[in-house]
């Protein structure tokens, strides 16, 4: 059984989402509450961007304990002084050290040639490696590199120190079967390869970052970069608990598995929807307020037989304990009887269906209808009877 580590970039990455900065108190509280959801790594923000950012990682360091806390840095010594220092509490440090490798962001972004940026790499990845012994090295825009000069950097920054080799596809732009071209280049080509993490970071502008991350897991990454609620720049991240609850309920599959406690999924998805107040919509997988909800009748009478008719996920993983069965326009008898009895309302069966006659007519001219307003329609109906 294959492990997979989990690096969880909300703190970082995904507060760069507009409208999704935090407090440094609100940091504090995400990061404890990723550390009752067991990752494995912490990127708790990127210090040089600001003193109120290397203060948060600081305060992370000081109240987070069981994950490595990460801090990220371009290829310069002031940005890696910062990592150090905002992780100087920390009791598992890892400086995260990045650069772009594409020729686009070469050219038009670092305004440096290939031998520049390589000499870059051996300089930066050295130098964070003689302050931390744990050193991440990210090829920003990797999936637009050239193959020969992305396996000459990733051998650089391995010779220099770099125990994980992270792959971002920056921009969003690979799909599943280039993305296994491309790790299984690096791992046939470059040397060293078999002795670090190598990890991949998808962002999901064309919606395939969880695609992609899982298809790197197939291929042998042992680390995956991901956020709650799939949070992040432009389109998000790979959503962490979609590719945590694939590998549990596919777990024929894949043969891999986290360390990720998946009763706090939901929870963790709740606290960053309150701090930051970005909803999360009703069908999102996993987390989405629809995801084990049933309102058609044919799906619910299935459902109220056994829950693997239509749910492969068992809820209590998630620590769910939902009433699944949704009273809607769509619904039969045998849903409204299940509905009844688990409100406990005394009614007569053989009147069932003048009271879902009922309850949709309700509907015809309300979307959605409460328990109590089943309660009072079946009351409604009964007294009818007992009057003359």
């Amino acid at each position: 059984m294959k492990k997979i580590k989990i690096f969880d970039t909300t703190l970082r990455d995904g507060e760069q989402s507009p409208g999704c900065s935090m407090t440094l108190e609100e940091k504090v509280l995400f990061a404890k509450q990723l550390e009752k959801l067991n990752v494995d790594v912490i990127e708790a923000g990127f210090a040089a961007s600001s003193d109120k950012d290397l203060k948060a990682i600081q305060e992370i360091s000081k109240n987070v304990t069981t994950p490595i806390i990460t801090s990220l840095a371009r290829c310069n010594y002031s940005d890696i002084d910062k990592a150090y220092e905002s992780l100087k509490f920390a009791k598992k440090k890892r400086i995260h050290v990045f650069i772009a490798t594409s020729n686009i962001h070469m050219e038009k972004k670092l305004k440096m040639t290939k031998d520049e940026v390589l000499m870059k790499i051996k300089q930066m990845v050295s130098y964070a490696k003689s302050k931390c012994n744990d050193i991440e090295f990210s090829l920003e825009d990797a999936t637009r590199t050239e193959d020969k000069f992305m396996l000459e950097a990733i051998a650089v920054a391995i010779k220099c120190g770099a125990t994980t080799i992270n792959i971002p596809d920056t921009v969003g732009r690979i799909t599943p079967k280039e993305f296994n071209r491309i790790l299984n280049l690096i791992k046939q080509n470059v040397p060293g390869i078999n002795m670090v993490d190598l990890s991949v970071h998808c962002h999901n502008d064309l919606g395939l970052a969880v695609s992609n991350s899982l298809e790197a897991i197939e291929c042998g990454v042992n680390q995956v970069e991901c956020a709650i609620n799939g949070i992040g720049e432009r389109a998000g991240n790979a959503a962490l608990e979609e590719i945590v609850m694939a590998l549990k309920v596919r777990n024929d599959y894949y043969h891999a598995e986290t360390n990720i406690n998946t009763k706090e999924i939901i929870n963790s998805s709740k606290l960053l929807v309150d701090i930051t107040g970005s909803l999360v919509q009703n069908n999102k997988a996993i987390v989405g307020a629809n995801c084990f909800l049933h309102e058609a009748g044919i799906h619910q009478a299935g459902v109220i037989n056994d829950k693997k008719t239509y749910e492969i996920i068992d809820t209590e993983e998630l620590g769910i304990d939902a009433d699944n069965i949704v009273i809607g326009i769509h619904s039969g008898k045998h849903a409204l009887i299940s509905k009844l009895k688990k409100l406990g309302i005394v009614f007569e069966e053989e009147k069932i269906n003048e009271y879902l006659m009922e309850i949709k007519k309700y509907l015809e001219e309300n979307k959605t209808i409460s328990d109590e307003m089943i309660i009072t329609i079946v009351n409604k109906e009964r007294c009818k009877k007992l009057v003359p």
